[in-house]
């Protein structure tokens, strides 16, 4: 995938500038009462270089948190990308929160699906990343989904369904809700090129954190049509939570995130790490980081 010398030298840079996550003292906090993160970021997939995102977020999560994570990683770049990890019905144990960042839309496999599913469904948290939300889709899937139906589960997970994206052109981000603990402290921000998600349906148990607004140039196709047309303006949610299941499991997802510049921007990981420490119940009202029993109080 070949980068502008613009994006290369700032994502060398983004490397090498020391982390932090916004509105704490210390990004790599530990107490007695709040043991190392256990995190599985489960990577690969059609469209992305998730052999370098990976590594982007194992190494700058690890640096952010108190934390271990584990990768499970696939070289496969098709829409079928399966993982072994997920052939097994105890595939989350001994985890934490679970990042997906694969992009397997062909994958139509229902007690595949199934068994992903299952372990959020009991409890385990989940962190859903750009094109996780375009995975595991079949039927009419480009029709607003119901509740309950047979291709309704992954949507219903993620709390939002989206079916495609936009162009490649910066992305305006802007925290609608500044008051909730994953913003709070957070600034609004540009992307480096990257995608806007559409979204087709949003889920009653999920709540918008941010939105995104992307300018759009006319497409060569569109230019030929009409050699006047103008840019439009488009917007969509680009970050949210979600309670699932009856335990109301947390979930956190973003649809950002396409390029390794996206990926390693320093704004991207603040957001992505207060999600994962939403999710696990490590922050607390007012947004600080604290033991999972301190945030439930």
């Amino acid at each position: 995938m070949k980068r502008p010398p613009f994006f290369a030298a700032v994502l060398a840079v983004l490397l090498c500038v020391p982390t932090s996550v916004r509105g704490q003292d210390d990004a790599k906090t530990k107490t007695a009462d709040q043991p190392a993160l256990k995190i599985l970021l489960v990577a690969g997939g059609c469209c992305h270089d998730y052999a370098a995102q990976s590594k982007i977020l194992k190494t700058e999560l690890e640096k952010r948190l108190d934390a271990e994570v584990t990768v499970a990683f696939s070289a496969d770049t098709s829409t079928g990308t399966t993982f072994e990890i997920y052939e097994s019905d105890k595939w989350a144990d001994g985890f934490d929160v679970v990042i997906h960042d694969e992009c397997s839309a062909a994958v139509t496999d229902r007690p595949y699906v199934d068994r992903i599913l299952d372990a959020h469904l009991t409890g385990v948290p989940a962190v859903n990343l750009h094109c996780a939300m375009h995975s595991y889709r079949w039927g009419d899937y480009r029709e607003p989904v119901e509740i309950g139906a047979d291709n309704s589960r992954w949507y219903e997970m993620l709390g939002l369904q989206s079916t495609g994206h936009g162009p490649k052109f910066p992305i305006d981000v802007d925290y609608s809700a500044s008051k909730h603990p994953i913003t709070q402290g957070l600034e609004n921000w540009q992307t480096y090129q990257d995608e806007l998600y559409n979204n087709v349906r949003i889920f009653g148990g999920a709540e918008v954190l941010a939105s995104g607004v992307q300018t759009q140039s006319p497409s060569p196709k569109e230019l030929k049509r009409n050699p006047d047309a103008k840019p439009r303006e488009a917007t969509a949610v680009v970050a949210w939570t979600n309670l699932y299941g009856p335990k109301k499991t947390r979930v956190f997802s973003t649809t950002l995130g396409h390029f390794n510049e996206t990926v390693a921007d320093e704004r991207y990981l603040d957001l992505v790490t207060r999600g994962i420490l939403w999710t696990t119940g490590r922050l607390d009202s007012a947004g600080k980081e604290v033991a999972p029993a301190a945030a439930a109080k």
